[in-house]
């Protein structure tokens, strides 16, 4: 899933791409990806692309004078920029193509989606707030005021392990399951540390390393064209996804804790004092 890191180098790119130039056509393949419908989709036609944003993992596509087209890319889309689009319609249900966007030098984007969850979204609004995922969003991590004060303030009285709290949009906007296992192994701490008992060395040493790891994770993305991104964050990562590799700290056996849906990974000697996980869902340490 494209995170905080990722959106903010497409948001780069299509700042570089788009602005000030006229969308001509706005195509859904998959209908299913429009999660509102007044106004159409069709509205940002004939505008100009003023500003691109982002809100946490939302892209926001400003045009003048008309409204916002805002995606969601989930945990399958992408983005896939074309310095000249394809001639011709593309047939709905065949690939996974689910959105086109034309602009008048013949240029555009595709979103796509792969596999059978089909999660991408796409809202045309007169105001991003009108978003209800954007609407419940937390504070931006990047922000200038979000500072080591504001991230006790959030935690303290989160009765919950940190890696859920980290994860949790409406808690701090733009970190997902990747760059959480990153900050915890960059902050030396357990994902299944209770975020109410963080001490002050803890909060610090979890600010720091929440502020660093993304800061170098957008460096490392930035100028980086949109079809290279997935490959510059996986090649980035230090502990996700890298189950059974050594750690590049200790040397330590990255190892794994699996649930329905997800995955964490983590050092046993960096974070949780040399010894491993439970595997299961409500896992504790195994004593």
């Amino acid at each position: 899933m494209p995170e905080l890191p990722e959106v903010e180098a497409l948001k780069d790119f299509l700042t570089e791409n788009l602005v000030g130039h006229e969308v001509v056509r706005v195509l859904p393949v998959a209908i299913s990806v429009l999660k509102t419908y007044d106004p159409p989709v069709t509205a940002i036609e004939g505008h100009e692309v003023t500003a691109v944003h982002r809100h946490g993992k939302f892209l926001d596509l400003e045009t003048d004078a008309g409204p916002h087209l805002v995606t969601h890319l989930a945990r399958a889309g992408w983005l896939h920029w074309k310095d000249q689009l394809p001639s011709g319609m593309p047939r709905p249900g065949k690939g996974p193509l689910a959105l086109r966007v034309a602009l008048e030098t013949g240029a555009g984007f595709d979103l796509t989606e792969a596999g059978t969850q089909k999660r991408l979204a796409v809202y045309v609004v007169a105001d991003p707030q009108q978003v209800p995922g954007v609407a419940r969003l937390g504070p931006d991590p990047l922000a200038d005021g979000f500072d080591e004060a504001r991230l006790a303030a959030l935690l303290k009285d989160e009765r919950r392990q940190i890696k859920g709290a980290l994860r949790d949009q409406s808690l701090i906007a733009g970190v997902g399951n990747a760059y959480s296992d990153e900050i915890l192994h960059a902050a030396k701490m357990s994902p299944f540390k209770l975020a109410s008992s963080l001490t002050a060395e803890d909060t610090t040493r979890l600010y720091e390393a929440l502020r660093t790891t993304l800061t170098e994770a957008v460096e490392r993305s930035r100028g980086v064209a949109a079809g290279r991104l997935k490959s510059e964050k996986k090649s980035g990562l230090r502990v996700h996804g890298r189950t059974g590799e050594p750690c590049p700290v200790c040397g330590d056996t990255i190892r794994e804790v699996s649930f329905s849906d997800s995955s964490l990974q983590y050092c046993p000697t960096c974070q949780t004092g040399g010894k491993p996980l439970a595997d299961r869902r409500m896992s504790r340490l195994l004593k």
